[in-house]
């Protein structure tokens, strides 16, 4: 499954994951993802799956398929799932601020730090090495890029899974974001 950056028309696949992966409070909103593909689309890397969907014998405008469509003639078509994704911005702030989730203005596609809002994965997906291939990606892209490092925060229950991929915990970070604390992670080059 190759790894691939958004364009806008992934807004819909985005969003469905990220009110899969996040409650309320701490999801990005829809308007929020939709600033942040218009501004840093380079900066949401993506690992898809290809499925087999059952279409009941329709194709995607419900019309009964024929023999010759994509479809098989069991009504299944292969879609693609998003999986997993990372996103986050560039800016050369230092730390995580709240107010970088809702101002895609902020990117700076030349700052010194690459920072993460996000790793989701689809919850029937997880615990098969996704969303540590995605992170990889994204250091790997940062690093290509010349960037000074990724910067993260995160729940208790992750600080060790983030320091595997050699982030180290810089304590309680000063986000409030969702209401709930958070440890900002530092990985530096």
């Amino acid at each position: 499954m190759p790894i691939r950056t958004a364009t806008e028309h992934d807004l819909d696949a985005i969003d469905s994951l990220e009110r899969a992966c996040f409650p309320p409070a701490e999801a990005a909103s829809r308007t929020s993802i939709s600033s942040r593909l218009a501004v840093f689309p380079d900066h949401f890397w993506l690992l898809e799956a290809r499925r087999s969907v059952d279409t009941g014998g329709h194709d995607e405008h419900g019309e009964r398929a024929d023999a010759g469509d994509r479809i098989d003639g069991a009504g299944r078509t292969d879609a693609n799932l998003l999986v997993s994704f990372v996103n986050g911005m560039v800016t050369d702030q230092p730390h995580l601020l709240d107010d970088m989730y809702d101002h895609a203005d902020m990117h700076d596609p030349h700052g010194a730090w690459q920072m993460i809002f996000g790793v989701d994965t689809h919850p029937d997906y997880r615990r098969r090495g996704y969303a540590g291939r995605v992170l990889r990606h994204a250091i790997d892209t940062a690093r290509a890029e010349h960037r000074r490092g990724v910067v993260l925060t995160c729940k208790d229950r992750l600080v060790h899974f983030y320091a595997s991929f050699g982030f180290r915990d810089e304590g309680m970070s000063a986000s409030t974001h969702g209401g709930v604390p958070w440890h900002e992670m530092r990985l530096t080059f």
